[in-house]
């Protein structure tokens, strides 16, 4: 059924060809009604997939096949059909994956499946579900095919696909009908294949190195845990204010306070911030916390963790990202923020100089009023000026650490340089992809540090941590030393699949509510 030389056949009206299959599915109400068989039938099971059937037979020859008389069963979305007289050819499409897209071809003949139950056929529609048995064989070009004993209609199908030659072609139809989507488009299907793969990957290789599996709650009485603003809603039954998480940090801590050395969770944070390519409001993330391991541990295990998910997703560790060479193979960079500022601008020993920043910033277009430089100590001026200038150049995987302890109220500071902490922030193809320290034990310390963000809250700062009295007091009850670290997931998928946009690769991205 080879696609070439077809000229594209002349759009027809949508609402018209609806009608016409709720007529013919009208016909079927009314075939059920005098008794003639079911216009849902839900009473077949397929044996065999379209990759299993390939995997196993295509190699062999037709003579071969032919001894063979291998018989299949099948089920499947009708995705291509060529009506020829008294004998026709349709390709069914399964939920399998591989070489042939999960698509197997079907040989229809009057003779064969009975000349009314033909006669049906030839006005069955594409997107229809299809059942299908027969013996497996080859025909003339070679294609392995199933010549067809049986054939039912399981489903029927009332909207019209989009045709192969016009496609989908509003980008934000495949985000909002992503149904459709991966029906039509077996890059996006390969994509969340990719995509479930490397999660699993995660998932074994915490288990594998004694990590538990557990589940926080989604719903928060105090948000916290990251500097974001929060969704809000209310619960009825407690009649107070709740909040959707906006990340898991300070329960998973409280588990290590509990007891448990290791844990790890996947799964969706929220946060009530912009829509782009980078962002989604829902997100899936991965963070885990192990007791005695510090933030160069976790920077020895984030590394080892992202090559064993890239390695199961794609086959190998030197991945292409926007038409650019990702190199996941050569041990990730470690540089200090005023390091990567050094390497990656002409700033020199200006990045020592707080005034020299502070109008650095200002010439960037990020004016005082929009950042508040005015009393920001030198280690906040050099994250703000790092992060214009130098965070689009880190391609290859780069660890950037020692971020200021006013921006970093859960992470322990560092010994010799309080006004910085133990705390790393990972960079791939110019984006921050995961988030890790050691992390603060001492119970007065994170008071401390939550009453300056409270004041920060009261100063305007919406992004501000709240304070968490029953989080100090688990610290109280004392947490062994600690490192702890999240990984966006949604990007790290992004990477791994070469997606432009993080809505490639969430099945249903938040889109404005169609009117």
């Amino acid at each position: 059924m080879s696609d070439q030389n077809q000229v594209a056949p002349a759009p027809q009206d949508e609402n018209q060809l609806i009608h016409e299959r709720r007529e013919k599915l009208k016909v079927l109400r009314e075939q059920q009604a005098a008794g003639q068989g079911v216009a849902f039938p839900n009473d077949f099971q397929p044996a065999h997939k379209a990759e299993e059937l390939f995997g196993a037979y295509n190699d062999k020859t037709t003579e071969e096949l032919a001894a063979l008389g291998a018989t299949a069963k099948v089920a499947g979305r009708m995705m291509l059909k060529r009506v020829m007289g008294k004998a026709s050819f349709c390709t069914l499409q399964d939920s399998s994956f591989g070489p042939s897209g999960g698509r197997i071809q079907l040989y229809v003949r009057g003779e064969d499946v009975g000349v009314d139950l033909y006669a049906a056929f030839k006005h069955w529609d594409l997107g229809d579900i299809v059942a299908a048995e027969g013996t497996l064989f080859k025909t003339k070009t070679g294609e392995l095919s199933i010549h067809a004993t049986r054939i039912r209609l399981l489903t029927k199908s009332l909207r019209p696909m989009p045709d192969k030659f016009h496609g989908m072609a509003d980008q934000e139809v495949k985000y909002r009908q992503r149904y459709v989507d991966l029906m039509t488009d077996v890059e996006t299907r390969k994509r969340f294949v990719a995509r479930s793969k490397a999660v699993s990957a995660l998932r074994e290789f915490m288990v594998n190195h004694d990590f538990m599996e557990v589940e926080t709650p989604m719903l928060h009485p105090i948000p916290g845990g990251a500097n974001a603003k929060p969704f809000r809603t209310h619960h009825n039954a407690l009649d107070q204010e709740m909040f959707l998480r906006i990340a898991p940090e300070l329960y998973l801590k409280r588990l290590i306070v509990g007891g448990f050395d290791r844990v790890f969770e996947i799964n969706r944070s929220y946060r009530n911030e912009g829509i782009s390519v980078r962002h989604n409001p829902e997100f899936t993330m991965m963070e885990f916390y192990a007791a005695y391991w510090n933030y160069q541990d976790l920077m020895d295990y984030t590394e080892k963790l992202i090559r064993d998910a890239a390695r199961k997703a794609t086959g190998g560790l030197r991945l292409s990202y926007a038409g650019k060479p990702v190199d996941l193979e050569q041990p990730f960079e470690r540089l200090t923020i005023v390091e990567a500022i050094q390497k990656y601008t002409d700033a020199g020993d200006n990045v020592f100089d707080a005034t020299w920043l502070t109008n650095a910033v200002k010439k960037l277009g990020l004016t005082e009023a929009k950042n508040r430089l005015e009393g920001r100590s030198l280690a906040s001026l050099q994250v703000l000026y790092f992060e214009e200038t130098v965070e689009e150049k880190l391609w290859n995987p780069t660890f950037i650490m020692e971020h200021p302890t006013e921006i970093s109220p859960l992470a322990r500071a560092n010994d010799d340089r309080p006004e910085v902490t133990e705390r790393f922030e990972l960079y791939i193809t110019g984006r921050e992809f995961g988030n890790g320290f050691s992390e603060l034990n001492d119970a007065e310390d994170q008071a401390a540090r939550f009453q300056a963000q409270v004041a920060a809250k009261d100063s305007g700062d919406d992004e501000a941590m709240h304070f968490d009295h029953d989080f100090v007091r688990a610290l109280e009850y004392g947490m062994p030393p600690t490192g702890g670290c999240g990984i966006g997931i949604d990007r790290l998928m992004m990477l791994l699949t070469d997606s432009a946009s993080i809505r490639d690769v969430i099945l249903f991205p938040a889109l404005r509510r169609e009117v």
